[in-house]
């Protein structure tokens, strides 16, 4: 691929494993050289309390390519949840990326040009959780971080869907809203009658 990677986007939702595991992450890749390197360093130069930002790393001294930096989309205020974040989560993330690459996603000779900032969602109810399946919670978070890449790398969704389906993609939380309202109504309604 010669086609030079200014920036692209992604995410995914990945859920239905054990409680608490679900993984939504939104992840923008570019080009180092540019502006999205400017963004990318700024990021790691930047740290902010409860949102360190850290690279994905394979294991506790190996990072993984194309550089990633992780940044918590949640307040990191406990060590159980540290420890959860920057183990299990991180060590998938990189995983996924990774996986990326072997699939062609992304360019094997890019790696080294190519910079990723994923923005990671983990419930903080996690901690809660007594024998954590941390082997779930590590695929969930890989195969999100892959899909996430995928769709970004492929401009997914493309606009053409996104047109065609506009009325029918309604936000699951907003549709919990409007479904909440319409329960109000009737249970008023039929207590007049």
């Amino acid at each position: 691929m010669t086609d030079k990677i200014v920036m692209r986007t992604g995410e995914a939702l990945v859920a239905g494993g054990p409680a608490f595991t679900a993984a939504e992450p939104e992840v923008v890749i570019g080009e180092l050289d540019g502006p999205f390197g400017t963004a990318f360093a700024n990021l790691m130069g930047d740290q902010v309390k409860g949102h360190s930002r850290v690279l994905a790393l394979m294991n506790t001294d190996v990072q993984v390519r194309p550089a990633t930096i992780m940044v918590s989309k949640v307040t990191v205020k406990h060590t159980d949840y540290t420890n959860i974040l920057m183990g299990t989560v991180q060590g998938a993330i990189a995983n996924g990326v990774l996986d990326a690459v072997r699939n062609g996603t992304i360019p094997k000779d890019k790696v080294n040009d190519l910079g990723i900032i994923v923005s990671v969602w983990l419930n903080p109810s996690i901690t809660t959780v007594e024998d954590l399946d941390h082997e779930a919670l590590f695929k969930i978070h890989r195969d999100a971080t892959r899909i996430a890449l995928e769709k970004a790398m492929n401009n997914e969704p493309g606009i053409d869907y996104l047109l065609e389906n506009q009325e029918k993609l309604v936000h699951k939380y907003y549709q919990k809203e409007l479904d909440a309202k319409v329960n109000v109504e009737k249970t008023a309604k039929d207590e007049h009658h």
